[in-house]
Parts: structure tokens; C-alpha cells; sequence
């Protein structure tokens, strides 16, 4: 491998092609820690502060080691940025011939097959979506990918998407007509021949978990493997090693038992009434908890009368369409995959009912639509380890946020990592000349009625001297709402002509797009703008987070493991609910500067920074800010920007 000093020297071959490069000294010690890692087989955990150019450290080395190397995201929106801009400008800087594919999950490619049926039913939810189909149609035609985020003019969340995808349920396979030009397939194979492979965090514990979607094709083969935004994959895969049944899957089975039974078995009237019997359960299902969103543990879920009866009934209609669906399989490769997504569903439901192991915890989350009934493992760490110790390869951990004041032992702990090398890289930024860490003084205790008011109250000075041109991020969405409609009324009162733009009301894309445009707007949102956003100059230049992260401990996922490490002796808020809290704080820290000349104002208004003994351990992993409590300072911190 070239010298990497050289690499990326003033001189060397990313300056003189990569517009705006700069000499970062971190830069180039984490690239060189990464090529050893490589080299070497190893395991290493890289944090890397806002502005290391943490992106370019590891593809440099993996672009040039001349093995195979897939690279993980956190997020869909990241893996399309590394493979349409990052990965052509530093393949063009270095003149390296790798072959570079982007892999999604299924759910994110147009499937012919059931395009065409939609084509032929014509019945959607909504006006909307059917005005979307011939935009889908014409896109199928003439798309060489199929991926639905090349089709802007069709929302990435509308209802429509869900007609003319597959899923791993409902896919089939060899035996589908359309095989030999399926945009799936064609993905996964232009991926087995890449030398660098881009997926997302979810495709990928998804594929370990289920042996599916084609990463466990690739994972043989590959020498490196890197996670971007590594933060992150704790909590997913977690998700993914343990075992979910949702009423949108049921549903789905029951809407496509009906169709695919209109074209195949239109005789037998006992199908479409079977179908229509379990979508009718499953939906009833869902309006057994009054609730909206949420997340309960299997014990409080017993307690509604209403739920053991809901769910047997489920199960009753599952298994009779199962024997339907099982009569008429013959009749067509469709109903036929319906027969056996049906036994999967039997089996999983009935092993949720009765999963009672030590080291899971069952819950249920709600969505607005939707249920989840969920498994989920306590730890996944040796289930993770395995991994890594039944491949030789490297494996690269990387992201902004992975350490508690230098100390990575917490992720480590989490992800079965004791024996990996650990390093860290401060953002190169000038904090304390460009930033101001402001904590209000008077503040209420955060679990009191008051206190988003107090908020509210507390940020509007800020808000008004930063002329609006800000971020209020909140631990949740009841607060989130509160403060919205509290800002609005206060904003009038003043007279104040911000505009003010709500988590919710358009996509997470849309709603950055129109706050970037108008430049002097305030956003307010919860944990979907707390990572992975990125508003560089002066549109943004206050943050206001209400108060410290900290999971709430009626959380099913959180109560169960703070259980289990006191049962191991253990201190569950230092050992995980404390640096769990201090990684998420960081992040929504990490929106304010994104830029070496990036000025701003990051105001904490929990109280207990300077009430509490831990408040001192939070503040010195935050970045070097100068602190202050005084909002004069505030103000002449923007007078003078």
C-alpha cells in the first residue's frame, strides 16, 4: 500500500483533485491506523471528531488494499452519498480500477412482477398513489437500477411502494417470469463482482441474521469489513437477532392471498374470505391499545384484557387461511409462496407466545398503523463476537460518537469487542473560539409539568438573537409537541416572523431542504434530527436540546437489561444508562458546527449538569466549548457574528 502521509499531503494526489481538501493531521493517523488494521487481519474502533474527515481515512486504505471490502451505513441517505459522490472522488483522485456496487434490501427496488399485478388491480389506498403507478411504470422501463430513490417524484414513505416491491416473504425467487430481469438479482450480482460493496446497517444484520438478501454471499469473500456510523449498531442489531411479527406483515399476506387468488384460484370463494377474515383480526389487533406510538413490555401488555383474546383470534384466522392457501398451492407459483409465508407467520407467532428464555425480553411496540410483537436479546455481544472470530478479516468501527470521555469500554461491552484496538481523534475545529455552551440557570426539574414551558421560556432570548436560524431538539415526542405549539404562541406574542417548521410534517429530506432555503427558520424535532443531519454556514447556528438523553426506564428493552446487570452485581445507570445518554448527547451536539467557520450557540437546559455528580463526567466529554450560564453572553456572542 502507497505511503499514506503522502497520500494525503498538500501535494499528494487528493489536494491536487479534491476540491477544498485540507491537510488534517488526524486524517492521516486514522487512515494509517486503518490500513494496519487491514494489513493485519484486525479489529479496530476509530472515533473520529466532526471534521477529521473520518470518510475519506478509511476509503483511501480500503480503495487500495486490493481485497475485497464491504462498507456499512447507518443510514440509506449516507449510503447513496458514499457511492454516488465519495467513494468516484477518491477512486478518481488515486487512479485506482475498483469496481465500486451499492446493494439495498429488497423493499428498495421495483419488482416487475408485482408491478404488473398492481397494473391489473388497480384498487390503492389512496388517489394519490394511483396517479403514482404510470411514474413507477415509465421508471421500470427505463431504469438500469429499479431503486426507488432515483424516482424523486414519488415519496419515499408513500403507500404505493408497498404494491410493487417484494419482500423476502413474498418473493419468488427463480420461479418468478420476470427472473431474468429482475433489478434485485441484477444488484446482488453486479455486488459479487464488486471490489467495494455498499450496504446499510439494516440490510446487513438483516442478511447475518436471515441468510437473504445477499450479504451473505458477498461476506465470504470479503477481507475488510467497515461500519460507518457505528453508533448505531448496537440498537439494530439487536433488532434483527432476535424475532419480530408485525400486523402490517399479516395484513400484507391477507391482501396478497386475495389478489393472487383473483388471478389464479377466482373459483374458490372460501379464499378471499379467509383473507378477509385475518386482515380484519390483525387490524382489530392493533386497536386493542388506544395509544398512538409506544413501546410496553410483555408483562403491561397482559394487563389489557383485551389483548390475549385479540391475538388468539389472529392466530385462529392465520392458521385457517394457512389451510386454505395450503389446498390450492398447486394452482400458481403465487399462492403458493402465500402457503408458505402463512407456516412461517404460524410458527412465528406461536414461538413469540411462547418465548420465555432468560436472556430475551418480548415486547410490543405500536406504530400509528401498525404493531410489532418483538424478541429481542438482552446482549448481543457473543452473538457478535462469533462473527468476527469465525472470519479472518479486519473489521472498522467507526463514527463521531463512540467513547464516554475517551474510555470506549461501554461499546466495547455492547458489541463483544474486549480485545479490538481503540483510538480516537478530536474534530480539528476551533470550539471555543466558534461555539458557546449555554446552561440556563433556574431551570425546574426535568420530570415536572413545568418544564417544557420553562424551555420554551428559557430559549427564547437565545432564539430571537440568533434571529432565528435554529434546532429544538427534545427527548420525546409529547415534548416535542408541547414545545412546537408553545414556541408558535410565544413567536407571535414577540411579534417574531420566524418560521417554524415541525418533525412530522414532511420528510426528514423535505423539511432540511426548506430550512436550509428560508435561512432564518426554526426546527423543531426529536430523536429523527438528533444524528446524520447536516446544515453547514449560518442557517444553523443554535442548538437547543431540552434535556439529557437519558432512554426512559419505563423503556421494555432498557428495564429488562438494567434487570439483568443488577442481577450481575453491576451499576446499570454508570455502567449503561449513563454512557448511553452521554453517546446520544453528542450526536445532537454534533449538528451545531459542521464547518471550520461554522459559528453557534449549543444551549443545555437540564439542570441537573450542575445539580448531579455525573453532570461534571457529561460535560467534560462534550467538545471544548467555552461554558456559560449567563444569557448577556449569549447575545453578544451574536452581536458579534
Amino acid at each position: 500500500m502507497q505511503d499514506i502521509a503522502n497520500l494525503f499531503s498538500d501535494q499528494g494526489p487528493l489536494a491536487q483533485s479534491v476540491s477544498g481538501f485540507r491537510v488534517r493531521e488526524g486524517q492521516i493517523e486514522m487512515a494509517s491506523a486503518v490500513a494496519k488494521a487491514i494489513k493485519n487481519n484486525a479489529v479496530l474502533i476509530a472515533e473520529a471528531g466532526t471534521g477529521t474527515g473520518k470518510t475519506f481515512a478509511y476509503l483511501v486504505p480500503a480503495l487500495l488494499s486490493g481485497g475485497k471490502v464491504i462498507i456499512s451505513t447507518g443510514t440509506k441517505t449516507l449510503q447513496d452519498q458514499l457511492f454516488d459522490r465519495d467513494i468516484q472522488m477518491v477512486r478518481a483522485a488515486l487512479k485506482v480500477p475498483v469496481t465500486v456496487a451499492l446493494l439495498k434490501g429488497r423493499a428498495n427496488y421495483v419488482c416487475h412482477y408485482y408491478l404488473d399485478r398492481a397494473k391489473n388491480e388497480g384498487r390503492f389506498p389512496t388517489r394519490e398513489d394511483a396517479r403514482y403507478l404510470p411514474l413507477i411504470s415509465n421508471f421500470a422501463k427505463n431504469s438500469g437500477s429499479g431503486d426507488k430513490s432515483d424516482l424523486p417524484a414519488v415519496p419515499e414513505n408513500a403507500a404505493i411502494w408497498s404494491y410493487v416491491t417484494s419482500t423476502r416473504e413474498n418473493c419468488l425467487g427463480s420461479e418468478c417470469p420476470h427472473y431474468s430481469k429482475c433489478f434485485v438479482m441484477e444488484a446482488r450480482k453486479q455486488a459479487l463482482a464488486a471490489d467495494v460493496v455498499v450496504v446499510n446497517h439494516h440490510l446487513f444484520f438483516a442478511d447475518v441474521a436471515l441468510r437473504d438478501e445477499g450479504v451473505s454471499e458477498l461476506l465470504p469473500a470479503a477481507n475488510t469489513v467497515i461500519f460507518d456510523e457505528a453508533h448505531q449498531l448496537p440498537d439494530t442489531a439487536s433488532l434483527f437477532f432476535g424475532h419480530t411479527v408485525s400486523t402490517a406483515q399479516l395484513i400484507e399476506l391477507a391482501r396478497d392471498s386475495r389478489l393472487e387468488g383473483v388471478a389464479a384460484a377466482n373459483d374458490y370463494a372460501p379464499l378471499p374470505d379467509a383473507a378477509h377474515e385475518l386482515d380484519k383480526a390483525a387490524r382489530d389487533l392493533r386497536l386493542v391499545f388506544k395509544e398512538d406510538v409506544g413501546r410496553f413490555p410483555y408483562q403491561a401488555v397482559q394487563r389489557n384484557r383485551e389483548f390475549e383474546p385479540a391475538i388468539k383470534v389472529v392466530l385462529e384466522k392465520l392458521m385457517a387461511l394457512e389451510a386454505v392457501l395450503r389446498t390450492q398451492a398447486e394452482r400458481s407459483e403465487g399462492l403458493e409462496k402465500c402457503s408458505q409465508r402463512a407456516q412461517l407467520l404460524v410458527e412465528q407467532l406461536k414461538r413469540w407466545r411462547n418465548h420465555d428464555a432468560p436472556e430475551f425480553v418480548r415486547w410490543v411496540e405500536l406504530f400509528n398503523h401498525a404493531l410489532h410483537l418483538n424478541a429481542t436479546p438482552l446482549s448481543i455481544a457473543e452473538i457478535f463476537q462469533a462473527q468476527i472470530n469465525g472470519h479472518a478479516r479486519s473489521w472498522i468501527f467507526t463514527s463521531a460518537t463512540l467513547s464516554v470521555g475517551g474510555d470506549f469500554s461501554h461499546y466495547c461491552g455492547q458489541m463483544g469487542l474486549a480485545e479490538a484496538q481503540a483510538q480516537s481523534w478530536e474534530s480539528p475545529f476551533d470550539f471555543a473560539a466558534n461555539s458557546l455552551l449555554y446552561v440556563p440557570k433556574g431551570m425546574p426539574e426535568p420530570n415536572t409539568p413545568d418544564y417544557t414551558p420553562a424551555v420554551i421560556a428559557a430559549a427564547l432570548p437565545a432564539v430571537e438573537a440568533s434571529r432565528g436560524r435554529a434546532f429544538l431538539l427534545f427527548t420525546s415526542l409529547r415534548a416535542m409537541r408541547e414545545g412546537c405549539e408553545l414556541l408558535k404562541e410565544a413567536l407571535a406574542r414577540r411579534k417574531l416572523d420566524y418560521p417554524v417548521l415541525m418533525q412530522g410534517e414532511g420528510s426528514r429530506t423535505e423539511l432540511l431542504e426548506r430550512f436550509r432555503r428560508l435561512g432564518n427558520a426554526i426546527l423543531v424535532g426529536s430523536q429523527s434530527f438528533w444524528e446524520g443531519v447536516d446544515v453547514r454556514g449560518e442557517a444553523l447556528s443554535l442548538v437547543v436540546i431540552d434535556k439529557l438523553p437519558f432512554a426512559p426506564p419505563d423503556d421494555p428493552l432498557l428495564s429488562a437489561r438494567i434487570e439483568r446487570i443488577k442481577r450481575d452485581g453491576g451499576n446499570a445507570f454508570v455502567d449503561f444508562q449513563l454512557p448511553q445518554a452521554v453517546i446520544t448527547l453528542k450526536q445532537g451536539a454534533g449538528r451545531l458546527i459542521r464547518d471550520e467557520t461554522d459559528r453557534g450557540v449549543l444551549m443545555l437546559c437540564d439542570p441537573r449538569l450542575f445539580s448531579k455528580g455525573y453532570g461534571r463526567r457529561i460535560l467534560q466529554s462534550m467538545p471544548a466549548m467555552k461554558g456559560t450560564r449567563d444569557i448577556a453572553n449569549v447575545i453578544k456572542f451574536f452581536e458579534k457574528s
